[in-house]
């Protein structure tokens, strides 16, 4: 289990490590012609979780675009929490492609680098998101602790684990969800939601900075009576690294989780990149980038795909960030800004 888990790990951040200092050997100088190399190299910066799809799926990238172009062309992957990646970027990480698990971090692409234009999340269906997730629990086999939905986390006596909302994208969702959980429960409020997550965190031990730090944590470790996670990485935790020692509780309601994606404008026509790189973007909504994304645990969009992997996917209650929050921009000043909500609550646990 700790080989399954660690080693992408690594790969990851050795490969982050190249990225930063070397950049693309093959790739055109900025300001040089752009005529298609014979080879090129691609950077996709992308959030914790996705390392094991992005490995396959770039894969299955590569070919097809040397059997359609005659390039070959290679994918560099950067993994880590949703908030500190689009930050590498905009302080000069120089992605070709961004594959993170919210808008509201590629938007800051935008709004603090100038490096796409403002209406990036059109220029792709499904606003940009070619599939989607949602938040649910991992616990101990046989669930000791009898968690069953959110009021279960806010117990006495049960450890939560997730990751910090203010460096982690799918710490945000998990929060989301969870103040959702509360906001439209009976008599829900505000007021009522702020108290249940306040009361959630004072159960959270630690706060990694990613969502896979949180499950190596969990799994690892040992720590925790339920882990609340990406559904994808839920059910990599249990379906492929340890069956036998965990499983996954699926609340009564849920967030739909949009994890978008975009090419970096200003990275690609320096590099002479664009076209591959919206090509690969492009792929993510074939047949089979589609059931790439399934295999993964991804919820795809294609009707057709979904279908086939109905049966994987539990059928539960889903709002949108729209519904609740207004949208990510809203939600992000009102949370998880400095002095926002999550500042006002969060005090750290003694350890």
């Amino acid at each position: 289990m700790r080989t399954r888990i660690l080693a992408p790990l690594l790969v990851a951040l050795a490969v982050a490590a190249c990225s930063k200092s070397g950049g693309d050997a093959s790739a055109p100088k900025s300001g040089a012609p752009s005529a298609s190399p014979a080879e090129v190299t691609l950077l996709n910066v992308s959030y914790d979780p996705t390392r094991e799809l992005y490995a396959d799926f770039n894969t299955a990238f590569a070919k097809y675009w040397e059997a359609k172009s005659g390039q070959k062309v290679t994918i560099k992957q950067s993994h880590g929490g949703s908030g500190k990646q689009a930050r590498a970027v905009i302080d000069g990480l120089d992605a070709d492609v961004v594959t993170l698990a919210l808008a509201y971090d590629v938007d800051m692409l935008h709004d603090k680098g100038q490096l796409i234009p403002e209406n990036w999340q059109t220029r792709l269906p499904e606003n940009s998101s070619p599939y989607t997730s949602t938040i649910v629990f991992v616990v101990r086999k046989g669930n000791p602790k009898g968690i069953k939905d959110w009021e279960d986390l806010v117990k006495e006596g049960v450890s939560v684990i997730t990751p910090n909302p203010k460096t982690s994208g799918g710490a945000r969702w998990n929060y989301l969800a969870a103040w959702g959980y509360a906001l439209r429960k009976p008599g829900g409020s505000e007021t009522t939601a702020q108290a249940f997550v306040e009361k959630l965190f004072k159960n959270v031990p630690v706060l990694d900075s990613g969502a896979r730090g949180s499950t190596t944590t969990f799994a690892e470790r040992g720590l925790g009576d339920v882990l609340i996670a990406w559904e994808n990485e839920a059910f990599l935790l249990t379906q492929e690294v340890g069956k036998e020692k965990f499983e996954i509780v699926v609340p009564s309601v849920s967030i739909l989780a949009e994890p978008p994606v975009t090419v970096v404008d200003k990275n690609v026509d320096k590099r002479g990149t664009r076209a591959v790189a919206e090509a690969y973007l492009q792929y993510l909504y074939s047949d089979e980038g589609q059931s790439l994304a399934a295999k993964h645990y991804y919820r795809p969009r294609s009707q057709a795909v979904a279908e086939k992997h109905a049966a994987l996917f539990p059928k539960l209650n889903l709002f949108t960030i729209a519904d609740v929050f207004g949208g990510w921009k809203k939600a992000q000043a009102a949370h998880f800004d400095d002095g926002g909500v999550f500042d006002r609550i969060y005090v750290p646990q003694a350890r």
